[in-house]
């Protein structure tokens, strides 16, 4: 590979790099406005204020560890898993 093709190529992993973080960091932003009461978890009427269609029987499927709330790594799974769109 020539030094044109290999700045090239870097070029395009850092604008990649750049996207997903960008992307993560967006969901996470958009998460952080569902905890309107800052306890770090969110709960069925908080993420139905983001996602009016989410009914209790999705919200119990979202919540992996059935605690009653869904966390972080829940919520970015459910997203994941394309059971929430990844910004509300």
């Amino acid at each position: 590979m020539n030094t044109t093709a290999k700045t090239i190529s870097a070029i395009a992993a850092a604008v990649a790099a750049a996207v997903a973080i960008a992307a993560g960091a967006s969901t996470i932003a958009a998460a952080d406005t569902l905890d309107t009461n800052g306890d770090g978890v969110y709960s069925l009427a908080e993420l139905q204020s983001a996602y009016p269609d989410l009914t209790a029987e999705t919200f119990a499927k979202i919540d992996l560890n059935a605690d009653g709330v869904v966390d972080d790594a829940e919520l970015q799974a459910a997203q994941d898993a394309k059971m929430l769109p990844a910004n509300g």
